[in-house]
């Protein structure tokens, strides 16, 4: 892993569009089944789309019916960090990239094995570099 990355508040806006800000800075969240990635099946590696991080390969990707692009694992473990999120009325685990901090989704206990974990994540804060 790469030294972590600051930025001032303006140089995000600066570098990302609107909904990658809302979403990567503010932790937003896209609406189920509007992301660019959650269907796609082209194989590559997802990068952090705020400093291009490589965060999960496409052979961790599945379908999981909620709407979002789901993975059962990052493509290394120190690649994201978690972080215990109690907002909207409930407990989950965020999930941040560990290079720029940005908010990359959830992960939850529900996934396939052989982690059953299901790493959801927002199509806008993803790049992927097609193989």
């Amino acid at each position: 892993m790469t030294d972590k990355i600051k930025k001032t508040d303006a140089q995000w806006r600066e570098q990302l569009s609107p909904e990658q800000y809302r979403i990567a800075r503010q932790k937003g969240t896209e609406m189920a089944f509007t992301g660019e990635y959650y269907k796609t099946k082209t194989p590559g590696t997802y990068l952090c789309m705020a400093c291009g991080q490589e965060l999960f390969s496409s052979d961790t990707k599945y379908e999981s019916g909620s709407g979002w692009p789901s993975f059962y694992q990052p493509l290394q473990k120190d690649a994201v960090e978690t972080v215990d999120d109690s907002s909207h009325g409930m407990t989950r685990t965020e999930v941040v990239c560990s290079r720029c901090g940005s908010h990359l989704g959830h992960v939850f206990p529900d996934g396939p094995k052989p982690t059953g974990l299901r790493y959801c994540m927002n199509s806008a804060s993803l790049k992927l570099q097609p193989k």
